[in-house]
């Protein structure tokens, strides 16, 4: 990638967008293409081809999305297919239109059989059910590593597919009824404190385990895949058990509960952990399998800890910014 080179964020105000342009420009990459939802609605299709004829970028990062925890996912799985379905498609095809030199494309672990082997290694996709609690953000997800793919064989086009796994960091979304588990748990146990409550109660049992991954470190690795050389760039495109699809994680895990635990400590919650098992739990285990990342030299640097307080500091900072 030439540091002149015109590169399109899409979804650049989002978590993992954010994180995408930091790191662009903390290397030097200045060109960059940005609109915000206002400015260019991915869904459309027609104002998503005049994008691109316009601007004719040379590489996309496609991190936007409708996105969302268990409560979301379950609340508005309408909306979690038709935006989602709707952005990719119409991004991916106006990206081959327009020539553009490749194109990365961003999902999530959730993506594979809720009961597949563990790790989840990339050639387990469709070889079972989904988790039902979010699966209509499953399928859209799906869809898309299928466009890279049948477009990247039938159009020749070099569009790859990252699935990393739990993300968190700067620019999470704390809304309690939309958030994901990390976000969800700072919030509850700072309010908590805030009031000098008890108790902070949590959703299921505690038991099932998840790897999380610090946003800055997929962005990152994002800006790693998009600057392999030809040959391992092809490689990846190319890879018989699973072309155009790559895991992004940490290798690492912890249980709901030892997280839980975590935020409690980093945010200083004296209280107790209530777990209502009477909520749903989701997938019991899920560690990606990110050998083949690690196999190319990227690996994560961010430790949980680390990663939780930083992100709890951003947060109280923009409730400051907020008042």
């Amino acid at each position: 990638m030439d540091k002149g080179a015109k590169i399109f964020v899409a979804g650049h105000r989002g978590m993992v967008g954010s994180a995408i342009v930091r790191t662009l420009e903390a290397g030097g990459f200045g060109n960059l293409i940005v609109r915000t939802s206002r400015e260019l609605d991915l869904r459309n299709q027609q104002a998503v081809e005049d994008f691109f004829r316009a601007e004719q970028p040379d590489y996309v990062f496609l991190a936007a999305a409708t996105v969302g925890g268990i409560v979301a996912n379950s609340t508005y799985p309408a909306e979690f297919i038709y935006d989602n379905l709707q952005i990719q498609t119409n991004v991916i095809h106006q990206a081959w239109q327009t020539g553009v030199k490749r194109l990365l494309f961003l999902g999530s672990t959730c993506i594979y059989p809720k009961l597949a082997p563990q790790p989840l290694k990339e050639e387990y996709l469709l070889t079972g059910p989904l988790e039902p609690t979010n699966d209509a953000y499953a399928v859209a997800k799906i869809a898309g590593i299928c466009q890279c793919r049948s477009y990247n064989r039938q159009y020749g086009t070099r569009f790859l597919a990252a699935m990393p796994n739990n993300l968190y960091g700067p620019n999470d979304n704390f809304d309690l009824e939309k958030s994901h588990v990390l976000p969800a748990l700072i919030r509850k146990c700072h309010e908590a404190k805030a009031s000098n409550a008890a108790s902070v109660t949590i959703w299921g049992t505690g038991t099932p385990l998840r790897e999380f991954l610090h946003v800055d470190d997929l962005a990152e690795a994002c800006l790693f895949l998009m600057k392999l050389d030809e040959q391992r760039y092809e490689e990846l495109l190319n890879y018989p058990a699973a072309p155009a699809l790559i895991n992004v994680g940490s290798g690492q895990e912890l249980s709901i509960r030892d997280l839980a635990l975590l935020v409690k400590r980093v945010v200083g919650f004296a209280g107790e952990l209530v777990f209502d098992a009477g909520k749903p739990d989701g997938t019991p285990r899920k560690l990606a399998d990110a050998s083949r990342i690690h196999a190319l030299g990227w690996r994560h640097r961010i430790g949980m800890e680390a990663g939780i307080a930083a992100t709890y500091e951003w947060w109280q900072r923009s409730l400051k910014v907020h008042k």
